[in-house]
């Protein structure tokens, strides 16, 4: 089966953020992931990592704007200074924590500027991102959102996704596969896995509707599960759902597979 690892920022919510390490390693995960893990010190996470012997797999940009409250400044021709600026955060925390991958974020279409200036700011920014991130060993991953939860979502389809890294063109670019969206903007998953695994920098899951966990959807993740292990997917699978009932108890689907 595939290494599974938690993320902390859907489930866990019954206890504080810091405490969500415990807990995730109490469960039986040996690896966590956290979008926002910046309203904490990195010393106190790293003490979290080394007692419970857990490999903080990735983290995302800080990429809101300060102004709007969007999170798009990575679509801004004139936010590209504040881009470049959270791009410093993001490695110092991912470097310090030896996560494997930044999300470097896009975010929604934002207002005044039109589709070829935003398109070509984010192409800019993102291959600024793949080459820094390159030097500390991590990946820099491009995620696609469905326009059902995040609408106007400026990449949002596997495609997109994929032409946007082969505009980058640097080798430390890759795709975030999050299963939850793709099954909403475009279905057809085993067959878009397997073409794109050579692209696939990480995986992320939830069923849907709903963003629950597996099995209380649509989604046949036990077909999921075994294809990853049929085509030799190395990398981890996110477990980025939120909880029908408390964390634990939404853990039976795993329980014979960690």
């Amino acid at each position: 089966m595939p290494k599974f690892e938690a993320n902390l920022q859907f489930m866990y919510n019954e206890y504080d953020l810091i405490d969500r390490y415990e807990q995730a390693s109490k469960s039986g995960f040996e690896g966590v992931e956290l979008q926002a893990p910046y309203s904490l010190e990195v010393d106190q996470i790293r003490e979290k990592l080394d007692l419970y012997k857990l490999k903080h797999v990735i983290i995302n940009l800080p990429v809101q704007d300060p102004d709007t409250n969007l999170a798009n400044i990575a679509l801004r021709p004139d936010r590209k200074d504040l881009f470049l600026e959270r791009l410093e955060l993001g490695i110092n925390y991912a470097s310090n924590l030896g996560c494997i991958g930044i999300n470097t974020g896009v975010g929604t279409k934002p207002e005044n500027f039109d589709d070829d200036e935003i398109y070509n700011v984010l192409v800019e920014n993102q291959r600024i991102a793949s080459e820094k991130l390159s030097e500390k060993n991590i990946k820099a991953l491009i995620e696609p959102i469905n326009t059902v939860d995040q609408p106007g979502f400026f990449i949002n389809t596997s495609k997109q996704g994929i032409d946007l890294i082969e505009e980058i063109n640097h080798e430390n670019a890759y795709l975030l596969y999050d299963v939850y969206h793709m099954q909403i903007m475009e279905g057809d998953l085993s067959r878009k896995i397997i073409a794109l695994q050579d692209k696939i920098g990480h995986i992320q899951i939830a069923d849907n509707p709903g963003r629950n966990e597996p099995g209380t959807g649509e989604i046949n993740y036990k077909h999921i599960f075994n294809l990853l292990d049929e085509i030799n997917y190395e990398g981890w699978v996110g477990c980025e759902y939120s909880p029908l009932v408390n964390t634990n108890d939404s853990l039976s689907w795993l329980k014979n597979n960690l």
